[in-house]
């Protein structure tokens, strides 16, 4: 919760709803987490855990989503001189 409160700006610039979402971000994340440590452990996962895991990583992306989690592009595209040094013959 608190690296979710801290990219928010902190507790105080966090609505008692967007500690909610918090709240149920952390839990989820912790159990997701569980979850993936059964299936290392086990070095598989039945179809019913592999759909509930799916199911709740998506759950919490649209938690994460309602709190601003927001994709940010970045520029792969190489300079003329790294790709002209990486295709020479």
């Amino acid at each position: 919760m608190a690296l979710h409160l801290s990219d928010l700006g902190g507790e105080a610039a966090v609505s008692a709803a967007e500690k909610s979402i918090i709240r149920r971000a952390a839990t989820l994340t912790v159990e997701l987490e569980r979850m993936e440590e059964r299936f290392a452990t086990d070095g598989e996962a039945d179809a019913d855990a592999l759909d509930l895991y799916s199911r709740t990583s998506g759950n919490l992306r649209r938690l994460l989503e309602a709190i601003g989690l927001r994709r940010r592009p970045r520029d792969v595209t190489p300079n003329r001189t790294g790709y002209i040094e990486g295709h020479a013959v």
